[in-house]
């Protein structure tokens, strides 16, 4: 009863102001400001700032940039095999697996399809039909940069207006399609898989999403936009490149074309995962 109350107030809460509130709070650089939010944050949450590069918390400009604070080099291991595909994120493995019908299947009685989730046209989503699905959920300790789990070629960005609900488990039970409801942007990737998509989901008080290659994209104008990407921008990534980042944490679910992931046998639902580990063979 708790998690189901927490889930309908937010269809109440004016979302998108007051994720924009704490965005302006955590781009303060007032020291009486950033300075307790950060500690407070960092005892809460149990943040690891030894496997930071800059391990002294209130050394940071303001809040956002200790919540994406890098890691020392060597802080994680990608992996290197050929054909490994590889966690783009650290979090909790929320789920994962084939792709039936257009439709991915986030827990009993929660679904959404590839259309609805990508904002696209069916002959888009149809590419995807067969092919496999995973969803990282990235809670407030973790580690904040999205990376490339294979090599590819980016092709296309999309951002999607959307709702803010809150992205943890009390929520997702609740509110039927939520990532497909919620603010996100969508990059859509050549790689040897096929086609790929990363989809970064926004949620309560993200104050913004970002990329490599055009900063900040969310909050936008609440309207959809497309940008296209030629193949003279030279827009290539390396497996473990890092491709974003959540300025406060959220979800990213990827989407490949390809039906032969073979998962990795130990991996399950609610397993913590680290960036760069692998999850499939392709």
């Amino acid at each position: 009863m708790k998690d189901y109350l927490f889930a309908m107030i937010q269809y109440l809460l004016p979302q998108h102001i007051l994720s924009r509130v704490i965005g302006v709070l955590a781009e303060s650089e007032v020291e009486w400001i950033k300075n307790p939010l950060i500690r407070w944050f960092s005892k809460k949450y149990n943040v690891n700032m030894d496997e930071a590069l800059e391990s002294e918390a209130t050394n940071f400009s303001n809040f956002n940039n200790f919540f994406t604070r890098e890691l020392k080099p060597g802080a994680r291991e990608i992996d290197s095999e050929e054909t490994s595909i590889v966690s783009p994120a650290d979090g909790v493995i929320s789920q994962f697996g084939a792709i039936d019908s257009g439709v991915m299947i986030q827990a009993k009685g929660q679904d959404f399809t590839v259309k609805q989730i990508l904002a696209c046209d069916a002959e888009l989503a149809d590419r995807f039909n067969g092919g496999q699905f995973a969803t990282v959920y990235l809670s407030p300790s973790d580690y904040h940069r999205v990376h490339m789990l294979c090599d590819g070629r980016l092709k296309q960005m999309t951002f999607i207006p959307g709702k803010l609900f809150s992205v943890n488990n009390a929520t997702t039970k609740h509110v039927p399609e939520l990532f497909a409801k919620n603010e996100r942007v969508v990059a859509l990737f050549d790689t040897p898989e096929g086609m790929v998509a990363m989809v970064l989901v926004g949620a309560m008080i993200v104050a913004s999403i970002e990329t490599v290659w055009a900063g900040e994209i969310a909050p936008l104008r609440q309207r959809l936009q497309h940008y296209h990407y030629s193949d003279d921008r030279n827009l290539d990534f390396k497996k473990g490149d890092e491709m974003g980042r959540f300025k406060l944490g959220s979800t990213v679910v990827m989407l490949s074309e390809n039906p032969n992931w073979s998962w990795e046998s130990m991996l399950k639902a609610g397993d913590k995962v680290k960036m760069g580990q692998k999850l499939a063979s392709s």
